[in-house]
C-alpha cells in the first residue's frame, strides 16, 4: 500500500506525544509535518523530527499534497478545523472530544459523508491494555453475562485541575468512558449523571459521576476527577459467574511515548508487566488474567487502510455522535438532578 501523506495541525501535550511518535512509527503513513503558527511549537517539533515540514495553515499543508490530516488542537476548535478540512479534501482524523455537543458532532459527521471523504475520531483508550483484556474476557464468557461496568479515570490533582484544552473533566475523560461503555455494551437506554466545578463562573468541571442503563440490560458507572485523594480500581466488571478487576494505573502506553520511546523503538511495546494484570474473583477466589497486549500502534495502520479503501475506518464517527449524546444527556442530568431518557 502507497503510504498515506498525512499532517498533524497542533503540538500540545496530545500532538507531541500521542500522534507526532505514532504518525512519525506507522509505515503505512507518510507523516509530512506539523501545522502551527506558534514559534515554540514549531521549534520543537522540528528539534523532535528534524527535516520534517512546518506549515502556517491547513491550506499550505492541503497544497504540500497532503491526503489526511489529524486535528490535535483544543478541543473548541475541532468541529471548525474538521470541517475546513474535509472542506480542502484532506482524510480526517480528529482528537477527542470530537465536538462540544451532540448537534454539532452530528452536523460535522453529515458534512464528511456528504463530502464522501473518511472521518474517524482518536479514541485510542479503545486500544489500551485493560480494555482490551475485559473485551476479550467478556467474549470468551469468563465472566458468564455481563452485569454491571465500573470504570475510571481518577487522579489528585486540582491545582491546576482540568486543562482548559480539554473542556472540563466531562468532555476530556468522559469522551474515553463513555466510548468505551458504548462499545462494550450498546446504547444508553438512561443516563444519570453528578458533577462538581470549583467556585468561579469560568472553572471548569473537576469531578463526575455518570451512570447509564444500557439498552441491553448492563448498567455502567463511570468516574472521572481531577480531586480524587484514593483512586479506585481502573475497572471492575460483575457478571454472573464472575468479576473481574484491574487496580493497576492506567495503561502504560501513554507514559512510554512521555519518556521518548515508540512502537518502531521500544521492544515488547504495549506488554504490561505481570504485577500490573488483573483478577478474575469466583466464590471469593482469585485466578490473575493475563493482559492483552496494549496496541495504540495499531490506529494509524487502519486509518491508512480505510482511506485506502483497504478496510474500516478504525473508529466509526457515528459512535462519536452517539458519545456525545450521553455526554450532553450528562451534563443535563446533573444541572437538573433527573435521570435523562435517550
Amino acid at each position: 500500500m502507497t503510504p498515506l501523506r498525512i499532517g498533524l495541525v497542533g503540538y500540545g501535550f496530545g500532538g507531541r506525544y500521542f500522534h507526532a511518535p505514532l504518525l512519525a512509527s506507522a509505515a503505512e503513513c507518510e507523516f509530512l509535518g506539523l501545522v502551527s503558527t506558534s514559534t515554540q511549537r514549531r521549534d520543537a517539533f522540528t528539534g523532535q523530527f528534524p527535516g520534517r515540514a512546518v506549515f502556517d495553515s491547513l491550506e499550505q499543508l492541503a497544497a504540500a499534497g497532503a491526503e489526511a490530516v489529524t486535528i490535535s488542537t483544543p478541543a473548541d476548535t475541532h468541529t471548525d478545523l474538521t470541517e475546513q478540512a474535509l472542506r480542502l479534501g484532506l482524510a480526517v482524523v480528529c482528537d477527542k472530544p470530537f465536538a462540544l455537543d451532540a448537534p454539532s458532532a452530528r452536523e460535522t459527521v453529515r458534512l464528511a459523508e456528504q463530502l464522501q471523504r473518511p472521518l474517524t475520531v482518536y479514541q485510542n483508550r479503545r486500544w489500551d491494555s485493560d480494555f482490551r483484556t475485559v473485551q476479550k474476557a467478556l467474549a470468551d464468557g469468563v465472566l458468564g453475562d455481563p452485569v454491571r461496568f465500573e470504570s475510571r479515570f481518577e487522579r489528585f490533582a486540582p491545582d491546576p485541575g482540568p486543562p482548559a484544552s480539554g473542556a472540563g473533566t466531562l468532555l476530556d475523560f468522559g469522551s474515553h468512558l463513555v466510548d468505551q461503555a458504548l462499545v462494550l455494551f450498546g446504547p444508553a437506554g438512561s443516563v444519570y449523571a453528578e458533577m462538581h466545578a470549583p467556585t468561579g463562573g469560568a472553572a471548569l468541571d473537576d469531578d463526575v459521576f455518570v451512570a447509564i442503563a444500557h439498552r441491553g440490560g448492563v448498567h455502567s458507572h463511570l468516574w472521572g476527577s481531577w480531586r480524587q485523594h484514593a483512586p479506585g480500581p481502573r475497572f471492575r466488571v460483575t457478571g454472573s459467574d464472575a468479576s473481574y478487576i484491574v487496580v493497576a494505573p492506567m495503561d502504560g502506553q501513554e507514559d512510554l511515548l512521555v519518556a521518548g520511546h515508540s512502537p518502531a523503538t521500544y521492544a515488547n511495546w504495549g506488554v504490561e508487566p505481570e504485577h500490573r494484570w488483573g483478577r478474575v474473583f469466583r466464590s471469593g477466589h482469585a485466578d490473575v488474567l493475563r493482559s492483552e497486549r496494549g496496541a495504540w500502534d495499531l490506529f494509524y495502520p487502519a486509518f491508512a487502510a480505510a482511506v485506502r479503501g483497504e478496510g474500516p475506518l478504525p473508529v466509526d464517527p457515528w459512535n462519536a455522535v452517539a458519545t456525545a449524546e450521553v455526554l450532553d444527556a450528562a451534563r443535563e442530568s446533573a444541572a437538573t438532578n433527573q435521570v435523562m431518557k435517550m
